[in-house]
């Protein structure tokens, strides 16, 4: 999927899950279980060790079914990795505009973390769609607000401290999407029950989504 589409499914779908497997076979199971309960985007953080076969095994396993990106780029080479491998997008979290350019040239999605608005502005000179804002709960819904102001229109992304309770905030700060971590994906599935724990958790959060992103239509 090209960048562009890429970023448009994200608007639409509103909530991505940043997955930190301790292998990648947890990775992808604990991605299986939050595309079961309605998560249809995933980010497979670099954190994970054998992160470009997780993803690799995500895309054969769903193919178009979720959308599939790839976390915690902190070099060139994993950017070219994870666009090989199968993500439709790329995120880092922090601004390096060596990175955010080797992102971009892979032709995906690139959204490379920021939290001043000095990055905010080199982000946007290098052409790219969307912004991770990181770590978001160190700041808060008002401080979405505030950049919102000399930046309208830009397409930020909390991520660090969403959670099902505050997704409301942000959306209603101006959010495009969220992501959240640990408070959706655990590491790895325990058994059968937690799977099943994991599942209900991603139905209750995606819906959580869902209505905050109404209230903030009306």
């Amino acid at each position: 999927m090209d960048g562009g589409g890429a970023l448009e499914r994200l608007g639409r779908l509103g909530l991505v899950a940043v997955v930190r497997g301790r292998s990648w076979e947890d990775a992808v199971e604990v991605s299986e279980a939050l595309a079961e309960g309605g998560v249809a985007a995933i980010e497979v953080a670099y954190t994970t060790p054998g992160a470009g076969r997780a993803i690799r095994e995500l895309a054969r396993r769903r193919g178009d079914g979720i959308l599939l990106g790839a976390g915690t780029l902190t070099s060139p080479g994993q950017a070219e990795e994870a666009a090989e491998s199968g993500a439709s997008f790329l995120v880092s979290p922090g601004f390096d505009p060596g990175l955010v350019s080797a992102m971009l040239r892979t032709g995906r999605a690139a959204l490379p973390g920021v939290l001043t608005p000095g990055e905010v502005m080199g982000a946007l000179r290098l052409g790219v769609g969307a912004l991770k804002l990181f770590p978001a709960g160190a700041v808060g819904p008002g401080y979405l607000r505030a950049l919102l102001g000399p930046f309208p229109g830009v397409r930020f992304v909390p991520t660090g401290g969403v959670s099902e309770r505050n997704a409301g905030e942000w959306f209603g700060a101006g959010a495009f999407a969220v992501g959240a971590g640990g408070a959706l994906a655990p590491p790895r599935l325990r058994d059968g029950r937690h799977r099943e724990e994991v599942v209900g958790l991603a139905r209750r959060f995606a819906a959580a989504v869902e209505r905050a992103r109404e209230g903030a239509r009306r």
